[in-house]
């Protein structure tokens, strides 16, 4: 192939991005094509809508599959400009005056064929030159291809954390005010304990705010260490064959080194203590009913707009409720007036549903509820961490995960609904006075594991 033509072959194979030969080259919507590592340096912002680097046309996928002809090609123009470059000094070699063409494997040097054939190498295996340096170039864009995944795995988490840590900061503010609440309930000597309470909660309230702070920073670092050697591969993977093929081995180890020593940081569990309130079962028994729930089914449950759950969800979920056959339980009476409280058990369930609803409609296989028309309390497990969160608003609860019973108290005339963690003796979340002008049924839906 004589220069002109060589010039214009490896022109067209080159990405306007690096204005080097293609690299796992993936082609976009608008037809134009790119690196694959180039674009996703070009797109790592989260730009949106994403437009192509060239012609700016956007592009609705994130993502897109390595166009194996383009693959190809690029590989020749590199082995052509390696055969052009062949004639350069450093690739001849001084004893036998030949072209280095062949790379040892065992020895990681560059040889001629002469030299293959002595003593000391003829046992080795031994390839051209190009296919070992495609073969090593393959190897280091797998390993980049592990790195952006766990880059963008921890992306995801980084966001989760941040979103976390302002769902933190307004549930302290809305427990403050629930706190607050349930003390005016009590007798005004115990103002002083109030205050401990909200205090203990401050202090508790800034070092775990601190702890998300530092989470976000460790996160932040590890991430960027990963597009560090990420870039670091990518320049690798760029060098001419021959160059490529003399990367040290010992480099190759540090590498693998650095990455085993970079402990992959975890998100922070914000748990508030529950403090106890101090004679709050003694006051809450005096409104004591039993057997609120007299209607039982094994069912479907299904919950109206529960898929919509989460705007301060940390896990960044879709919370789709309704799940396989649960035991349910309702009141056959529902309570339009006085204060009324129950006990429940869920010791051994991990995932529940419980509170108070307006309307409970029932089929033959599926119990419906109004979202919007209720007040409730869920427990849900995922990935093996357990999670308590409330509807109307949405809001996760950062509070230990009750053990044994949970107490609920509706004050129907002054329009709030409260749960108790029983054996702690504290509160996990009250509805605040609203209106209510339905009346309301007990309700409890139990989950299997």
């Amino acid at each position: 192939m004589d220069s002109d033509t060589l010039e214009a072959f490896q022109s067209e194979l080159t990405c306007s991005i690096c204005m080097n030969c293609f690299l796992d080259p993936v082609t976009i919507d608008c037809g134009h094509s790119f690196c694959h590592p180039c674009l996703s340096f070009c797109w790592e912002e989260g730009q949106t809508p994403r437009s192509c680097p060239e012609c700016r046309g956007l592009s609705e996928r994130p993502d897109f599959k390595t166009n194996i002809v383009l693959k190809r090609l690029a590989s020749l123009a590199r082995q052509a400009r390696a055969d052009h470059n062949h004639s350069s000094e450093e690739q001849i070699c001084v004893t036998h005056q030949e072209a280095k063409g062949l790379f040892c494997e065992a020895d990681q040097t560059l040889l001629c064929g002469p030299c293959s054939e002595l003593p000391e190498h003829i046992a080795h295996s031994h390839s051209p030159i190009h296919r070992a340096a495609e073969e090593s170039r393959g190897k280091f864009l797998k390993r980049m291809s592990s790195l952006w995944k766990m880059r963008e795995e921890m992306q995801l988490t980084l966001n989760q954390e941040a979103k976390k840590t302002r769902s933190f900061k307004k549930y302290v503010t809305l427990r403050k005010v629930m706190i607050k609440f349930e003390y005016q309930r009590r007798h005004p000597l115990l103002q002083e304990e109030e205050k401990l309470h909200l205090e203990a909660l401050k202090k508790e309230a800034k070092e775990i705010c601190l702890q998300l702070k530092e989470s976000v920073f460790r996160m932040t670092q590890y991430k960027e260490r990963l597009k560090e050697m990420y870039r670091e591969l990518t320049e690798m993977c760029q060098k001419p064959d021959t160059e490529l093929l003399q990367v040290r081995e010992e480099d190759v180890i540090c590498f693998r080194a650095d990455l085993a020593q970079m402990q992959k940081p975890q998100p922070v569990n914000p748990e508030l203590t529950c403090w106890p309130v101090a004679g709050i079962l003694d006051m809450l028994n005096k409104f004591r009913v039993d057997n609120v729930l007299t209607q039982t089914a094994i069912h479907h449950v299904s919950l109206d707009d529960a898929s919509v759950m989460s705007g301060d969800d940390p896990h960044g979920m879709s919370r789709q409720l309704d799940g396989g056959a649960s035991f349910v339980a309702w009141g056959a009476q529902a309570f339009s007036s006085g204060r009324h409280y129950w006990e429940l058990e869920v010791t051994h369930f991990s995932s529940w549903i419980l509170g108070v609803s307006k309307d409970i409609l029932t089929s033959d296989t599926i119990i419906h509820i109004n979202y919007e028309e209720a007040f409730l309390l869920f427990s849900e497990k995922v990935n093996d961490e357990y999670s308590l969160f409330t509807n109307s608003p949405p809001l996760v609860q950062f509070v230990k995960r009750p053990l044994g019973k949970i107490g609920v108290f509706l004050d129907y005339d002054n329009g709030a609904v409260s749960f108790y963690d029983v054996s702690r003796g504290s509160l996990i979340y009250s509805f605040l006075p609203s209106s209510i002008s339905s009346p309301l049924k007990p309700f409890l839906c139990l989950r299997s594991p």
